[in-house]
């Protein structure tokens, strides 16, 4: 095969031994050399030899996602999108343009509202005002978090609601003063309507997935790891299309898929486990949740919230129960990758594992918005690895401050703290909850505020480096999948995974000059990826 030549580059290599290159020289999907321009095309330059001037463009190791939902991204294709929106108003001609567009008895699904962007202060739309835009379909509006959603009467009436239903443990219908729905469903109470809702078919599914994946490189994202066989037909049908996309139609893009714990005993049944796959695509940990989210209270804390002081938040499971499904998924050798957001849920989980041996693939815990001193030591674990979304403080304050109290402040989304304290961490977008776009991520890592805001940031002590930033994208990444021999960094033997950029992150002033950055190549496997 064809050698190529990347040259004349700002190239940050992450690799101790030689940071920064001039010049990498990849093939057959590996880095065979790195280094200066005259050395490199003295020694691989040949007259078959593919030479791609980068014309001094600051290139890294390809960036990683730890964390998010191909499927949710791809329904953002399919589906109604109100991401972004900005106040009830909009929120609601949105669903009323949707409707207009389907005809009676057919289901409107949108997602990603959130109420605290509404600008006005305004609340949420109530069921009557869902029942006046869009009388004639069923409604049903994930929020951002994907733990609370909105439906219309048409919804419940389609889903055969009635008052008297037992509601799945740990979820709830809201109900107002009289006793009647008032269109707001929280945690698995939605599992009544969705049981309804007609699944997508397979075209329509491979089509959006294609689309997320091509929005993800375009991006500059070389792997994801990717939570999707509840949203995609299961794990059977989930393989299938990745395995389609990846290996079949050589999509590019590498996924690691965390698996959802009801689905572990159909990966035993396949043969299947962690790292199960090839380079491009791999079975990944299971996925669990310890807990909701902070934004409806449903996050277990280890202290009352602030602004509801009876509340402490909510545990999915038990802890006897949540040990014996730990226990389970240990028996099949296969790590946890645990949906963690308060400190009680964190303290919960780590005590578990550390009644439970070891395996080959690190544990995961993933978001840790709230932690607490005494549980930082727990976490510096080889064997562990805190995949965190930066993000989430750009989307979560001012509000958050309301559920904590200043009081804690110190402990919400601390990852310098983690860091510094040796604590592996991996930095992800949890898309669709946030934007795809890594820069971002990178941009509220190290700003730790809103980029139209000019403050200097929320618990701005929690800021990080640029390094330490691009970091979390890149070795963080690769060692939450324990593929650090194989990718995060720029060495000879790795995979030829890159992104390249239109400015030099490590030279600008003005950290908001990353939300001006373009990526202006992604590669993976030693080629250009054009999707």
């Amino acid at each position: 095969m064809t050698k190529t030549i990347y040259t004349n580059g700002m190239i940050y290599t992450l690799d101790a031994g030689h940071p920064k290159v001039e010049t990498v020289v990849v093939e057959n999907g590996r880095i065979v050399d790195v280094g200066s321009h005259k050395e490199m095309i003295l020694q691989w330059g040949r007259a078959k030899t593919n030479i791609i001037d980068l014309q001094g463009k600051m290139a890294t190791p390809g960036l990683i996602d730890s964390h998010l939902h191909l499927s949710g991204v791809a329904f953002n294709f399919l589906d109604l999108d109100l991401c972004g929106v900005t106040s009830k108003r909009e929120m609601i001609d949105k669903i009323r343009e949707k409707a207009m567009t389907l005809s009676p008895g057919k289901w409107l699904i949108g997602m990603g509202w959130d109420e605290n962007l509404f600008e006005d202060k305004s609340t949420i739309p109530t069921i009557a005002e869902l029942d006046y835009v869009a009388p004639h379909c069923a409604v049903f509006l994930k929020r951002i978090c994907h733990h609370a959603f909105l439906v219309n009467s048409k919804a419940l009436e389609m889903s055969g609601y009635h008052s008297a239903i037992e509601v799945p443990m740990g979820g709830s219908v809201v109900l107002d003063s009289n006793k009647k729905p008032t269109g707001l469903l929280l945690e698995s109470a939605s599992n009544l309507i969705t049981a309804s809702i007609p699944d997508k078919t397979y075209d329509e599914l491979i089509y959006g997935l294609e689309q997320a994946m091509k929005h993800a490189v375009k991006n500059g994202l070389t792997s994801v790891h990717t939570n999707d066989p509840l949203y995609l037909g299961g794990l059977d049908q989930t393989y299938k299309m990745y395995d389609e996309l990846i290996n079949q139609e050589r999509k590019g893009l590498r996924c690691n898929l965390l698996i959802d714990y009801p689905f572990l005993d159909q990966l035993k049944e396949r043969g299947m486990y962690t790292g199960y796959g090839n380079e491009r695509l791999q079975i990944g940990a299971i996925k669990m949740f310890a807990d909701g989210a902070l934004g409806r209270r449903t996050a277990l804390l280890s202290e009352p919230y602030y602004d509801a002081p009876g509340e402490f938040g909510e545990a999915m499971h038990d802890q006897a129960t949540l040990y014996e499904m730990v226990k389970e998924v240990r028996n099949h050798m296969m790590p946890i990758a645990m949906h963690t957001i308060g400190d009680q849920a964190l303290e919960n989980i780590l005590e578990i594992l550390e009644q439970l041996p070891k395996v080959k693939h690190r544990d995961r815990l993933i978001h840790l918005s709230v932690i607490r001193n005494d549980l930082i030591q727990r976490l510096a674990d080889p064997s562990r690895i805190a995949d965190i979304q930066p993000r989430f403080v750009v989307s979560d304050y001012p509000w958050v401050k309301e559920r904590l109290g200043e009081k804690r402040e110190a402990n919400l989304y601390a990852w310098k703290t983690l860091l510094s304290s040796g604590v592996l961490c991996a930095g992800g977008s949890d898309a669709p909850v946030e934007p795809v776009n890594p820069l971002l991520g990178i941009h509220a890592s190290i700003t730790r505020r809103e980029p139209s805001q000019s403050n200097g940031g929320w618990n701005e002590n929690e800021k990080i480096s640029m390094m330490d930033a691009i970091k979390l994208f890149t070795v963080g990444g690769a060692y939450a999948t324990n593929e650090e021999h194989l990718k995060g960094t720029i060495t000879r033997g790795k995979l030829a995974d890159m992104t390249v950029y239109s400015n030099d992150l490590f030279s600008m002033e003005n950290p908001d000059d990353l939300l001006r950055t373009k990526v202006e190549m992604t590669i993976i496997d030693g080629e250009v990826n054009t999707l």
